[in-house]
């Protein structure tokens, strides 16, 4: 019958390891074939190097390199030690690399008008996240000029050139106009096929734009024009919005309904009567970081795009 064996046995001892420092050492020498380079990839002395390989020949009772005048020569038992614990020195170091935490990702604050982040940026910042996987954008919204901001931004975005910092340099950006848009349906309902046929409908239009629709109205040649009713809102993305729910039409800026116009969510009816609009300009804090700059790149790709 056996027998179980006791907890007192004794065990197995485990192999005396060599210190790591010297192994470490004697690799980058074998790589190199030069203690002198060895001491330049590790920041140390190259009598550091010859004093930690000398310890690990110690230490393992061979010699491990052929010394001669200006150059090292792997041994024979160098050489079988060097194929075995080079790629297990590589396994050390990738175990502690997955095991360590994550490096802190860089933010990059991004100041841009409210419409413009729900309608334009957001909706394209998962491309810049995969492309960019260690910056975090922050978006932060507000109505005032970039000279105003209450609090300091890494980039700004904005239309025209008015109201930058001195210390900005903006950068043109995207080109825009004013479209009218609705939904199909809408339009199957009451269909526009001159400026006129807009009497039937719903204008929507926000405060932040309030002059839009009567510049358009001349534009178009009908100054005089009484709709049919119309809703006001804070915000372009409400009105956006309220177009896309069926509300009425609206005339808003391309750059925030170029995904529903190329989806035909929104339509426009008369692509012909487009209102000019200031091009939009993208500027740089002073002294701006690396992550802030590859923003920068980011959107540039973006105005490439968008010429296409």
């Amino acid at each position: 019958m056996p027998t179980a064996t006791p907890a007192h046995a004794p065990q197995h001892a485990s192999p005396r390891l060599p210190p790591l420092h010297a192994v470490r050492a004697f690799v980058s020498a074998a790589r190199h074939l030069s203690f002198t380079r060895a001491a330049a990839e590790l920041h140390v002395t190259h009598s550091a190097i010859s004093r930690q390989v000398r310890a690990l020949e110690d230490h393992l009772g061979v010699a491990l390199f052929e010394r001669r005048v200006r150059q090292v020569l792997l041994t024979a038992q160098g050489q079988q030690f060097f194929v075995q614990v080079e790629p297990a020195l590589a396994q050390i170091g990738a175990a502690a690399q997955a095991l360590a935490a994550p490096a802190a990702a860089h933010t990059v604050t991004i100041n841009v008008r409210p419409s413009f982040a729900v309608r334009w940026l957001i909706p394209r910042l998962p491309g810049f996240v995969a492309q960019c996987p260690g910056i975090a954008p922050n978006v932060v919204t507000s109505t005032v000029a970039p000279e105003q901001a209450s609090e300091p931004f890494d980039v700004a975005i904005r239309r025209g050139l008015a109201g930058w910092p001195p210390s900005v340099a903006p950068q043109p950006f995207l080109h825009d106009q004013a479209l009218v848009v609705g939904t199909p349906a809408l339009w199957a309902t009451h269909p526009v096929l001159a400026p006129r046929d807009l009497a039937a409908h719903v204008l929507l239009w926000s405060r932040s734009r309030s002059g839009d629709w009567e510049q358009w109205k001349k534009q178009a040649g009908v100054p005089r024009l009484q709709p049919a009713s119309q809703l006001q809102f804070d915000h372009l993305h409400f009105v956006v919005q309220a177009a896309l729910d069926g509300l009425g039409c609206a005339l808003v800026p391309a750059t925030l309904v170029a995904h529903d116009l190329a989806a035909g969510r929104l339509v426009c009816p008369l692509p012909d009567l487009a209102l000019p609009l200031a091009r939009h300009y993208y500027g740089l804090a002073p002294h701006a970081s690396p992550q802030a700059q590859r923003f920068a790149d980011w959107l540039e790709q973006q105005l490439q795009a968008a010429a296409a």
